[in-house]
């Protein structure tokens, strides 16, 4: 099965695939999504997934951002950058959303940041802005200089709910829509869905809601 694609240019892969990149080394890929509404910056939110190449963090921005734009009616743009490498260099992918019209499409001061590796935690750890979320792999960062992170073993997780570690994107961007409800539940399940290869629709919709359950255990502790 196949989804809407946001924007133009490289088709990028589907969610499970274990690749990430359209094409190592192209630089930064600005995808714009939906139709502008209002004037203004009202509802911005902005969110940076950062990780090594393989780990599926450009693809879980390019899903953010359809279930934004698709599937909830709101406009988002996603830009994704990543290194030469199209396995184990640092990968980043940017997501701007709003019910308004989004006048500048790069992040600015992330309303959250999802980091799976060291590298991107050393990176963008400090882009975070004061009272927004840094949620980072318990397993694949130490987080030590960070307190206010929220710490949970999103790679693991995937591995025990699905037998493919490739499916920690989906568990992250169900943590993420679980804790910051961005974007409704119901549209990243049918963003994920849609970006799924045939015949793993039900493998990502489980690793997607292993990360709503952790939200959830996470809201439950504050």
């Amino acid at each position: 099965m196949t989804g809407s694609h946001t924007g133009t240019g490289t088709t990028p892969p589907r969610a499970g695939t274990g690749t990430t990149s359209p094409r190592a080394g192209t630089g930064t890929t600005p995808q714009m999504a939906g139709p502008a509404k209002n004037s203004g910056t009202f509802g911005r939110t902005e969110i940076r997934l950062a990780g090594e190449g393989g780990q599926g963090m450009i693809l879980a921005g390019i899903i953010l951002a359809e279930a934004a734009a698709i599937y909830d009616g709101k406009n988002a743009v996603q830009t994704q950058s990543y290194g030469p490498e199209a396995r184990g260099g640092a990968s980043k992918a940017e997501v701007v959303i709003s019910s308004g019209e989004i006048d500048h499409p790069e992040v600015l001061e992330a309303d959250v940041v999802v980091a799976l590796s060291q590298e991107a935690f050393k990176k963008f750890a400090s882009s975070v802005r004061p009272g927004g979320r840094l949620i980072v792999d318990a397993d694949k960062v130490d987080s030590s200089t960070a307190p206010q992170a929220i710490r949970l073993p999103i790679t693991k997780m995937a591995f025990e709910t699905t037998g493919r570690q490739i499916t920690a994107n989906t568990i992250a961007l169900g943590v993420l829509v679980g804790l910051t409800d961005v974007v409704s539940r119901r549209a990243i399940e049918k963003a994920v869905t849609a970006r799924a290869p045939r015949g793993t629709e039900e493998m990502n919709r489980k690793a997607l809601q292993a990360g709503f359950d952790a939200a959830e255990q996470v809201k439950a502790k504050k």
